[in-house]
């Protein structure tokens, strides 16, 4: 077959979908991405044709209005304010991603098109190719679960509440997808019945591992729980001799990562784990990725290490615990190579993540990235390096997700 995979958001959203489309390259499809232009030599290493959504998402999200939006911290006047700016700027970058989701989807004509819940066009060629659109997501809380609310309101509320969560954003989802259709370069009038069916009617999957987030017995048979997937990310990577010497030289290390994640403080954020670490001397990698962390001019290089890429499939093994942003990938990656985890949330479903991480025994409570300071972090931190509970919970729990086996049903559900 020939199988479009799309996707628009950071490049843990990008993840998920390159692991799916490795599996199914093995079983003999034609794999094509479309993401966002920053995201083609991911792609392209993987063996995958790709297409282009632009570059100017990623662009607004690395910009001063994103990156307030990005960097946490409660809703305040000028979080608002950062808010309605980027809902602005979004609307018109919106507009040019759809057009090009509809230009390459009806030039390809693709088999099937798996892709996020971002992604609007393909439920609009869903309704004429019934079957052949598989929603993927590897994040909870999407459909209604009796004891959480949706996603974008992190509360349990009750059932009855929780319930209205999600009927509220689903109304908000329709709305958006039924707006968006006067834009296309084929205008089509469809109902917002028809496009309500469109969405709950079809397969949905979440690549999340059931030892994390069991699947309700009372959801629709449509949707499924196959777990969570990975790709190699170390076919191209060595590690450096520094790095080499310092993990040799270092029994128990902790990595310190926020992954694509970017604040608008990222000197003072890594300035207080700086602080923490070398006074407690807690061996620690510092991953600056993104630029969510900086690597200063002056440190202890002892105990700290810095580095600007690595593949979290080479180091987690490695290591005793992670403290880390919270995103999907890198919460199963850590769990699933038994370290302990703290998160320092950012956005949205990290903030979840937090929460069940936490009461899955794996770590301490993490505190949103606004709010980490020496004297609110450094007894979290002190506790998730020195309590062996956590460790053995995470080795606990990283074997049950290293058993599972879902890459066959998980083609199942996308060739059917």
């Amino acid at each position: 077959m020939k199988i479009l995979l799309t996707s628009i958001g950071t490049r843990g959203d990008m993840e998920p979908f390159l692991a799916i489309g490795e599996i199914l390259q093995k079983r003999g499809h034609e794999i094509i991405c479309l993401f966002p232009e920053q995201f083609r030599s991911l792609a392209e290493d993987s063996g995958f044709r790709f297409a282009s959504l632009g570059s100017e998402f990623i662009e607004m999200l690395e910009g001063p209005v994103g990156t307030k939006v990005m960097g946490g911290g409660k809703l305040s006047f000028s979080k608002l304010k950062a808010y309605i700016q980027l809902a602005k700027m979004q609307k018109d970058i919106n507009k040019e991603m759809i057009l090009k989701q509809e230009k390459v989807i009806e030039e390809e004509q693709p088999d099937r098109i798996v892709h996020n819940g971002k992604v609007m066009y393909p439920v609009v060629w869903g309704m004429k190719h019934p079957g052949q659109r598989i929603m993927v997501s590897p994040v909870p809380y999407l459909h209604y679960v009796k004891d959480h609310s949706h996603l974008a309101f992190n509360r349990n509320f009750g059932p009855f509440i929780n319930k209205l969560t999600y009927d509220l954003a689903n109304f908000g989802l329709i709305k958006t997808i039924s707006g968006s259709l006067k834009w296309l370069a084929q205008p089509k009038q469809l109902s917002t019945k028809a496009i309500k069916h469109a969405l709950f009617s079809e397969r949905v999957i979440y690549t999340i591992s059931p030892t994390l987030f069991k699947r309700p017995e009372y959801w629709n048979e449509n949707i499924q729980v196959l777990g969570y997937h990975e790709r190699q990310k170390t076919s191209h990577w060595k590690p450096s001799k520094e790095l080499d010497a310092f993990m040799a030289k270092h029994e128990k290390i902790l990595l310190v990562t926020f992954g694509s994640m970017i604040n608008t403080n990222p000197v003072e954020k890594t300035k207080v784990f700086l602080t923490i670490l070398q006074e407690n001397k807690i061996p620690a990698i510092i991953n600056t990725a993104s630029g969510g962390l900086i690597q200063p001019a002056i440190y202890n290089t002892d105990f700290l290490h810095f580095v600007d890429r690595i593949p979290y499939d080479y180091i987690f093994p490695k290591l005793y615990g992670v403290i880390h942003h919270g995103g999907s990938g890198t919460t199963h990656t850590a769990v699933k190579y038994g370290c302990a985890s703290m998160i320092i949330p950012h956005i949205i479903d990290q903030y979840v993540w937090n929460k069940i991480i936490h009461k899955k025994g794996l770590g301490p409570l993490g505190i949103d990235v606004s709010e980490i300071t020496v004297k609110n972090l450094e007894d979290k931190i002190i506790d998730l390096y020195s309590n062996p509970d956590y460790k053995q919970m995470a080795e606990k729990l990283g074997k049950e997700i290293q058993n599972e086996a879902f890459s066959d049903e998980l083609c199942n559900a996308i060739e059917s």
